[in-house]
Protein backbone atom coordinates (compact mmCIF):
# COMPACT_ATOMS: atom_id res chain seq x y z
CA UNK A 1 0.00 0.00 0.00
CA UNK A 2 1.51 3.22 -0.74
CA UNK A 3 1.37 6.57 1.25
CA UNK A 4 -2.03 8.11 -0.27
CA UNK A 5 -3.99 5.15 -0.67
CA UNK A 6 -2.64 4.30 3.36
CA UNK A 7 -4.03 8.08 3.85
CA UNK A 8 -7.46 7.50 2.26
CA UNK A 9 -7.96 4.85 3.84
CA UNK A 10 -7.30 6.26 7.51
CA UNK A 11 -9.53 9.39 6.71
CA UNK A 12 -12.16 6.63 5.85
CA UNK A 13 -11.62 5.33 9.53
CA UNK A 14 -11.44 8.47 10.88
CA UNK A 15 -14.91 9.26 9.50
CA UNK A 16 -16.54 6.37 10.40
CA UNK A 17 -15.20 7.09 13.98
CA UNK A 18 -16.47 10.76 13.99
CA UNK A 19 -19.92 9.42 12.92
CA UNK A 20 -20.15 6.51 15.38
CA UNK A 21 -18.98 8.25 18.26
CA UNK A 22 -21.01 11.12 17.67
CA UNK A 23 -24.20 9.19 17.20
CA UNK A 24 -23.84 7.08 20.01
CA UNK A 25 -23.15 10.35 22.36
CA UNK A 26 -25.93 12.46 20.57
CA UNK A 27 -23.01 15.28 19.92
CA UNK A 28 -24.11 17.45 17.28
CA UNK A 29 -21.73 19.19 14.88
CA UNK A 30 -20.49 16.37 12.53
CA UNK A 31 -20.94 17.94 9.92
CA UNK A 32 -18.18 20.74 10.35
CA UNK A 33 -15.98 18.24 11.64
CA UNK A 34 -16.85 16.27 8.68
CA UNK A 35 -15.74 19.07 6.16
CA UNK A 36 -11.64 18.76 7.78
CA UNK A 37 -10.78 15.42 7.94
CA UNK A 38 -8.90 14.56 5.01
CA UNK A 39 -6.45 17.97 5.40
CA UNK A 40 -6.24 16.64 8.86
CA UNK A 41 -5.30 13.24 8.34
CA UNK A 42 -2.63 14.92 5.99
CA UNK A 43 -1.06 16.94 8.43
CA UNK A 44 -0.78 14.29 11.47
CA UNK A 45 0.34 11.26 9.02
CA UNK A 46 1.94 12.69 6.91
CA UNK A 47 3.61 16.37 6.82
CA UNK A 48 3.58 17.72 10.16
CA UNK A 49 6.84 16.93 12.30
CA UNK A 50 5.60 15.56 15.52
CA UNK A 51 6.18 12.93 17.89
CA UNK A 52 3.01 10.95 19.42
CA UNK A 53 4.93 9.38 21.63
CA UNK A 54 5.72 12.84 23.14
CA UNK A 55 3.39 15.17 22.40
CA UNK A 56 5.27 17.84 24.29
CA UNK A 57 8.63 17.67 22.02
CA UNK A 58 10.11 21.50 21.63
CA UNK A 59 10.37 20.78 17.82
CA UNK A 60 7.11 19.79 16.94
CA UNK A 61 5.04 21.31 14.35
CA UNK A 62 2.60 23.43 16.15
CA UNK A 63 -1.59 22.74 14.96
CA UNK A 64 -3.89 25.66 16.26
CA UNK A 65 -7.57 24.62 15.55
CA UNK A 66 -9.29 27.28 14.98
CA UNK A 67 -12.69 26.08 13.46
CA UNK A 68 -13.41 24.34 16.94
CA UNK A 69 -16.71 23.40 16.48
CA UNK A 70 -15.07 20.41 14.01
CA UNK A 71 -12.92 19.67 16.77
CA UNK A 72 -14.52 16.00 16.59
CA UNK A 73 -11.76 14.86 13.71
CA UNK A 74 -8.67 15.94 15.70
CA UNK A 75 -10.19 14.19 18.80
CA UNK A 76 -10.71 10.75 16.79
CA UNK A 77 -7.38 11.17 15.40
CA UNK A 78 -5.18 11.68 18.29
CA UNK A 79 -7.07 8.88 20.15
CA UNK A 80 -5.59 7.31 17.49
CA UNK A 81 -2.08 7.92 17.62
CA UNK A 82 -2.73 7.48 21.06
CA UNK A 83 -2.27 10.51 22.49
CA UNK A 84 -5.58 11.16 23.45
CA UNK A 85 -6.80 8.51 25.84
CA UNK A 86 -9.40 6.51 23.82
CA UNK A 87 -11.34 6.43 27.13
CA UNK A 88 -11.57 10.07 26.51
CA UNK A 89 -12.91 9.86 23.17
CA UNK A 90 -15.32 6.96 23.57
CA UNK A 91 -16.81 8.57 26.48
CA UNK A 92 -17.04 11.87 24.44
CA UNK A 93 -19.73 14.99 25.16
CA UNK A 94 -20.81 12.34 28.38
CA UNK A 95 -19.94 12.62 31.76
CA UNK A 96 -17.14 9.60 31.18
CA UNK A 97 -15.32 12.20 29.79
CA UNK A 98 -13.67 15.50 30.42
CA UNK A 99 -13.79 16.34 26.30
CA UNK A 100 -15.72 19.07 25.39
CA UNK A 101 -17.73 20.32 22.42
CA UNK A 102 -15.72 22.91 21.50
CA UNK A 103 -12.26 22.55 22.11
CA UNK A 104 -10.27 23.25 25.30
CA UNK A 105 -5.94 23.55 24.93
CA UNK A 106 -4.92 20.24 27.38
CA UNK A 107 -1.59 20.14 25.73
CA UNK A 108 -1.15 16.25 27.26
CA UNK A 109 -3.47 15.42 24.92
CA UNK A 110 -2.33 17.20 22.05
CA UNK A 111 -4.46 20.29 22.29
CA UNK A 112 -2.40 23.34 21.48
CA UNK A 113 -5.00 26.09 22.00
CA UNK A 114 -8.51 26.23 23.31
CA UNK A 115 -10.46 28.18 20.50
CA UNK A 116 -13.92 28.47 21.36
CA UNK A 117 -14.94 31.58 20.46
CA UNK A 118 -14.13 31.72 17.22
CA UNK A 119 -11.79 33.95 14.95
CA UNK A 120 -9.54 34.11 17.69
CA UNK A 121 -7.29 31.05 16.60
CA UNK A 122 -5.18 32.59 13.85
CA UNK A 123 -4.19 35.47 16.09
CA UNK A 124 -2.88 32.92 18.37
CA UNK A 125 -1.55 31.12 15.56
CA UNK A 126 0.53 34.38 14.21
CA UNK A 127 1.69 34.44 17.89
CA UNK A 128 3.00 31.25 18.18
CA UNK A 129 4.55 31.26 14.92
CA UNK A 130 6.21 34.74 15.42
CA UNK A 131 7.63 33.81 18.86
CA UNK A 132 8.92 30.74 17.00
CA UNK A 133 11.05 33.09 14.61
CA UNK A 134 11.95 35.71 17.56
CA UNK A 135 13.80 32.52 19.63
CA UNK A 136 15.10 30.89 16.08
CA UNK A 137 12.57 27.85 16.43
CA UNK A 138 12.79 25.64 13.40
CA UNK A 139 9.29 24.43 13.61
CA UNK A 140 6.30 25.73 11.56
CA UNK A 141 2.76 26.47 12.53
CA UNK A 142 -0.22 25.27 10.62
CA UNK A 143 -3.44 26.90 11.60
CA UNK A 144 -7.17 25.95 10.84
CA UNK A 145 -9.81 28.13 10.30
CA UNK A 146 -13.48 28.19 8.96
CA UNK A 147 -14.12 30.73 6.18
CA UNK A 148 -17.39 31.75 7.91
CA UNK A 149 -15.02 32.76 10.53
CA UNK A 150 -12.76 35.02 8.54
CA UNK A 151 -15.52 37.59 9.15
CA UNK A 152 -13.83 38.30 12.08
CA UNK A 153 -11.49 41.59 12.40
CA UNK A 154 -9.50 40.18 14.26
CA UNK A 155 -8.31 37.56 11.65
CA UNK A 156 -7.62 40.42 9.29
CA UNK A 157 -5.81 42.01 11.66
CA UNK A 158 -3.33 39.51 12.34
CA UNK A 159 -2.74 38.68 8.80
CA UNK A 160 -1.59 42.01 8.63
CA UNK A 161 0.95 41.72 11.04
CA UNK A 162 2.45 38.22 9.96
CA UNK A 163 3.04 40.07 6.73
CA UNK A 164 4.32 43.02 7.63
CA UNK A 165 7.08 40.83 9.75
CA UNK A 166 7.16 37.75 7.39
CA UNK A 167 5.89 35.18 9.64
CA UNK A 168 6.76 33.13 7.05
CA UNK A 169 6.95 29.91 9.30
CA UNK A 170 3.17 30.17 9.48
CA UNK A 171 0.76 27.44 7.17
CA UNK A 172 -2.72 28.96 7.44
CA UNK A 173 -5.50 26.07 5.93
CA UNK A 174 -8.91 27.52 5.07
CA UNK A 175 -11.44 25.05 5.15
CA UNK A 176 -13.50 26.50 2.39
CA UNK A 177 -16.82 24.61 2.59
CA UNK A 178 -19.03 28.00 1.98
CA UNK A 179 -21.28 27.29 4.97
CA UNK A 180 -21.40 28.68 8.79
CA UNK A 181 -23.74 27.70 11.67
CA UNK A 182 -26.75 27.97 10.23
CA UNK A 183 -26.50 29.32 6.49
CA UNK A 184 -24.58 29.91 3.37
CA UNK A 185 -21.85 32.35 3.54
CA UNK A 186 -23.07 34.62 0.69
CA UNK A 187 -26.69 34.93 2.42
CA UNK A 188 -24.93 36.32 5.15
CA UNK A 189 -21.92 37.88 3.76
CA UNK A 190 -22.01 38.08 -0.05
CA UNK A 191 -19.00 36.51 -0.67
CA UNK A 192 -17.57 33.79 -2.93
CA UNK A 193 -14.49 32.02 -2.86
CA UNK A 194 -13.40 34.39 -5.69
CA UNK A 195 -14.01 37.04 -3.52
CA UNK A 196 -12.19 35.70 -0.40
CA UNK A 197 -9.13 34.59 -2.54
CA UNK A 198 -8.73 38.23 -3.74
CA UNK A 199 -8.95 39.76 -0.44
CA UNK A 200 -6.17 37.75 0.77
CA UNK A 201 -4.37 38.67 -2.10
CA UNK A 202 -5.14 42.33 -1.02
CA UNK A 203 -3.24 41.71 1.78
CA UNK A 204 0.10 41.00 0.76
CA UNK A 205 -0.60 36.68 0.23
CA UNK A 206 -0.56 34.57 -2.17
CA UNK A 207 -2.92 31.81 -1.70
CA UNK A 208 -3.04 28.28 -3.69
CA UNK A 209 -6.52 27.04 -3.73
CA UNK A 210 -6.40 23.02 -3.47
CA UNK A 211 -9.44 20.56 -3.21
CA UNK A 212 -9.94 19.48 -0.13
CA UNK A 213 -10.98 16.25 -0.14
CA UNK A 214 -8.90 14.95 -2.84
CA UNK A 215 -5.83 13.33 -0.60
CA UNK A 216 -3.45 13.07 -3.75
CA UNK A 217 -3.37 16.97 -4.26
CA UNK A 218 -3.72 17.77 -0.82
CA UNK A 219 -0.61 15.98 0.17
CA UNK A 220 1.20 17.57 -3.04
CA UNK A 221 -0.56 20.86 -1.96
CA UNK A 222 0.50 21.02 1.68
CA UNK A 223 4.32 19.07 1.10
CA UNK A 224 4.96 22.00 -1.42
CA UNK A 225 3.90 24.77 0.94
CA UNK A 226 5.56 23.76 4.07
CA UNK A 227 8.98 23.53 2.01
CA UNK A 228 8.02 27.01 0.29
CA UNK A 229 10.79 29.70 0.97
CA UNK A 230 8.64 32.61 0.43
CA UNK A 231 8.95 35.25 2.86
CA UNK A 232 5.52 35.66 4.21
CA UNK A 233 2.73 33.46 5.60
CA UNK A 234 1.30 30.71 3.32
CA UNK A 235 -2.30 30.50 2.73
CA UNK A 236 -4.23 26.98 1.47
CA UNK A 237 -7.58 27.43 0.30
CA UNK A 238 -8.89 23.92 0.60
CA UNK A 239 -12.49 23.96 -1.26
CA UNK A 240 -14.75 21.44 1.00
CA UNK A 241 -17.98 20.59 1.62
CA UNK A 242 -19.88 20.05 5.14
CA UNK A 243 -20.47 17.20 5.94
CA UNK A 244 -18.43 15.22 3.44
CA UNK A 245 -19.60 11.65 2.94
CA UNK A 246 -22.63 11.82 4.72
CA UNK A 247 -25.05 12.48 1.75
CA UNK A 248 -28.13 13.57 4.23
CA UNK A 249 -25.68 16.43 5.57
CA UNK A 250 -23.66 17.99 2.70
CA UNK A 251 -24.32 21.19 2.04
CA UNK A 252 -27.19 20.63 4.50
CA UNK A 253 -27.25 24.40 6.45
CA UNK A 254 -29.44 22.88 9.49
CA UNK A 255 -27.25 19.98 10.35
CA UNK A 256 -24.19 22.42 11.56
CA UNK A 257 -26.00 20.95 14.94
CA UNK A 258 -28.03 18.40 14.37
CA UNK A 259 -28.20 14.08 14.81
CA UNK A 260 -29.10 12.57 11.60
CA UNK A 261 -32.15 10.02 12.12
CA UNK A 262 -30.32 6.25 12.09
CA UNK A 263 -31.86 5.65 8.56
CA UNK A 264 -29.95 8.86 7.08
CA UNK A 265 -26.31 7.27 7.67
Amino acid sequence: MDKVDFLKNKADYIRNEVINISTKNKAGHIAPSLSCIDILVTLYYSTMSYKPENCLWEARDRLIFSKAHGCYALYAILADKGILPKEEWDGFYTKESTLLGCMERKLEYGLEAGCGSLGHGLPIAVGVAFGARMQAKNYHTFCIVGDGELQEGSAWEALQFAVKHEVDNLIVIIDCNRLQAMDFIINVLDREKDDLVRKLQGFGLSPVICPGHDMDKLVECIKETKSSTDNKPKVIVADTVKGSSLKCMENVPKFHFRMPACSQI
